[in-house]
Order: C-alpha cells, then structure tokens, then sequence
C-alpha cells in the first residue's frame, strides 16, 4: 500500500481507502457487528488506513462501528466523517434524500454527535456532506476555521452526491482549498473529474481529490453482469438498461488494461484513477474480503503506461465508438445549469 497527503494538511491516507457506507446500513447487504468489524480489521491488514463515514450512514451506526473497530489504533489510522444531513429530525424514508442543514450552530453540534459515535477527541477530515454552492456560506467557512483552531478537525474536505449540484460545488471548495473533495468519478464517467483537475490546475490549488464508484456501479469489476439479476432495493438497479448494455460494451474495449497475474480489470480501474497527481485515495465498495483482498493490491500493481493512459482517453474522447444513448446525458446543477454550459460539456442539466 502507498500513502499520501491530503491538500495542505498534515493528514496521511492510504492511496485505497475504506468507505464505511457498508458497514451500519443494509444498502450494500445486512451485516452483523462482528461482520463489520472483521471487515474493517481485515483491510487494516491490507494496509487501509483511511476510513470514510458519515453521520448520516445507519443514523450514526457507521460511526458507532468505525470508533469500535479503531479504537485500539486511533493514531495509526485517519477517519473521515461527513455532516449536513439532518436525521436527527427526520425520519429515513428507503433511500431517499434527507433534508439537510448547513447551518454553523447545526453543524456544529453534528461534529460534536460524531465525536462522541466515534470515540474520539478529533476528525482527521471533516467533509460536508452534498452541500449545495449557496450552503457554503462565509459562516460555514468561518465554522470550519473555529474548528480547526481549536484542535476539533485535521482538514476540512467536500463530499460530492449525484443528487446534487456537482461542478459549482467542486469548483467552490477547489477555490477555498478544502484539502479533499470526495465525488464519482471512474474510467467510464470522467466528465465531472476530469473538469476538476482542470479547476486544479487553473487556480493552483492543493485539494486532493477522493473518487468513489470507481468500479462504475459494478461494471469495471465485473460484479454485474448481462446475467446479474439485481435485488429490487439494489441501488444499482435505477440505471437504465441501455447504460448497462453500453458499459459492458466499453468493458470490452477496455480489456487491453488487464494484464494476466499483474492487474486485474477491478486493479485497472483504481490504478487509471491513482494515475491523477491531484487523486490522493480511491474508496470502493467493498462487499466482501475478497474484494478488500484485490482493491487494496490495486496500490501496487504496475502503474498504467503513457500508451495504455492515451488509448483509454483517445476512447473516452470518440465515446468508445459506440452510437447509442445510454440514458444518462444529463448531469445535476444547483444553479440552473450555468455551471454546465460554462464548464462547456457535451451534456445537458437534468430537470
């Protein structure tokens, strides 16, 4: 495993972390505690350091689990922990989105609930969870100076949700310099961090970013299949067909990334995204040892070439070659779309 340095802070994280929205919430399959915990102690064994919550992940059971588990090594690991969704006045209804609240004296209570889940007397990383642009206020910024000051957070980081606005909100903490920003971001969905790195590299700025979904919801690690039946609370299933049918067609294209014994097609895609100087940590999902076991290695298996980097952008800019709309020609706006014409993507707000 090979570490890195989030933004300017002084925060180490492994360059594959632990995204702990599996362990407390049954969105991914029902674990017992001591399934979680075993699963968390395993990828320390892998060398995983960077463990990833939210308050609102099992309203609060993440957290309980992550502090129980690291509790015995709280200075050799970094935890990441996100707030802005009120839950604790709202009731979770299936997966939709809860009502959220920037406000300082809100978030500030959140962080102190986390805290005290976690067992800790600190947050390596703070992240705002899907917070829109015009949540960010210079309160908010101000709140997270307070914090830390007074020794409560590491790092201040920005977490991205398809639900949301993504370009404002990721250009906005770039501009800021939070030291993170977590988002989607994969082999077959480049748009939003390839204009990141963009953003990155016209202003300057340090933040590191964190991808998520780097298997593309089960593509690029072959976990769903044309044969996959998905279960009917499965996550995944929301996505049309036809953008299944058209990213097993660009897996196919993407084969030459694998290499026999040395690079799995699931190493491939975490290595393409580790390839970015600014991409410090990659979390997928993990579901099992066996995927911890593989993804963990996807920090030292060889590095993708100059040729092998080329030929996955020349396919990406001719869109694999292949004509068929996939049903996902749209991205989410806060504001109206302005950020996406501006931004000058080929694909259109979502209404």
């Amino acid at each position: 495993m090979q570490y890195q340095t989030l933004g300017t802070a002084d925060v180490e994280v492994s360059e594959v972390g632990f995204g702990a929205w599996v362990v407390g919430t049954d969105w991914w399959g029902d674990r017992s505690e001591t399934d979680a915990i075993e699963m968390i102690d395993h990828a320390l064994d892998r060398g995983i350091t960077y463990f990833d919550t939210g308050d609102v992940y099992g309203h609060g059971r993440s957290e309980e689990l992550v502090g129980k588990a690291l509790a015995d090594v709280r200075e050799d690991v970094t935890i990441a922990t996100k707030v802005g969704y009120d839950f604790y006045n709202n009731p979770q209804a299936g997966h939709g989105e809860l009502p959220k609240s920037m406000d300082p004296d809100y978030l500030r209570e959140a962080v102190e609930q986390s805290l005290e889940r976690l067992d800790t007397d600190y947050l390596d990383v703070l992240q705002l969870h899907n917070a829109n642009v015009d949540e960010i206020t210079p309160d908010v910024l101000e709140l997270l100076d307070e914090l830390e000051e007074e020794g409560l957070i590491h790092a201040r980081g920005l977490a991205l949700g398809p639900s949301i606005g993504w370009l404002a909100e990721g250009d906005l903490a770039i501009e800021e310099e939070f030291d993170s920003l977590q988002l989607v971001w994969n082999v077959l969905e480049q748009e939003v961090g390839n204009h990141f790195l963009e953003t990155i590299e016209r202003t300057g700025s340090s933040t590191s970013l964190i991808p998520r979904v780097p298997h593309s919801s089960g593509i690029l690690n072959e976990q769903v299949t044309p044969e996959t039946e998905l279960d009917a609370g499965d996550h995944r299933g929301f996505r049309p067909d036809a953008w299944y049918e058209t990213g097993w067609e660009k897996l196919e294209a993407l084969r030459f990334l694998e290499r026999d014994g040395e690079r799995t097609m699931g190493q491939a895609a975490i290595a393409w995204l580790l390839s970015h100087e600014s991409v410090a940590s990659v979390t997928p999902t993990f579901r099992t040892a066996g995927d911890i076991d593989e993804w963990a290695a996807a920090s030292d298996v060889p590095k993708l070439s100059d040729e092998e980097l080329a030929r996955v952008a020349d396919l990406y800019e001719n869109d694999f070659d292949i004509d068929r709309e996939d049903g996902m020609d749209s991205l989410r706006s806060s504001v109206d779309g302005e950020d996406i014409r501006s931004a000058g993507l080929d694909k259109l707000a979502a209404d």
